[in-house]
């Protein structure tokens, strides 16, 4: 077991996570999670719980050209076990919407000096309560 990291190391796990969605490639956001991830996606209403259904999420998101940025979060570490939740937004350079917030949860295990995504659930934002007063 290595050392407790910081909440600073476990906010960068974010940052590789979206320089693999910059680069175009599912295959690259795809080898940041552990084969027996979960992933509850933003944009989808199936659970990704194979590599397979993980890539083909990957794939169709990957084509509206995404960017993400964390607009509030909070990284715990708990030994060979981190978390990171909040709220990030996503700026599209293509598809029907330019942007997006999403709440987030990540969860992270440390295998082998590795720190891989275990968990990743993803939802958007509920409407502004001026949108859905009566």
């Amino acid at each position: 077991m290595g050392s407790v990291p910081t909440p600073d190391e476990i906010a960068r796990r974010f940052d590789a996570w979206d320089a693999a969605l910059s680069s175009g490639d599912p295959d690259a956001v795809v080898a940041l999670y552990a084969l027996d991830a979960v992933l509850l996606p933003t944009f989808s209403d199936t659970v990704r719980t194979t590599e397979e259904g993980r890539r083909d999420y990957f794939a169709g998101f990957l084509l509206r050209r995404p960017r993400a940025r964390i607009v509030e979060g909070h990284a715990r570490a708990f030994g060979d076990v981190a978390v990171h939740s909040g709220i990030y937004a996503f700026v599209f350079g293509a598809g029907p919407e330019r942007e997006a917030r999403a709440r987030f949860t990540f969860v992270y295990r440390r295998i082998d000096g590795r720190w891989w995504i275990v968990e990743h659930h993803s939802s958007a934002m509920p409407e502004s309560a001026s949108t859905t007063r009566p």
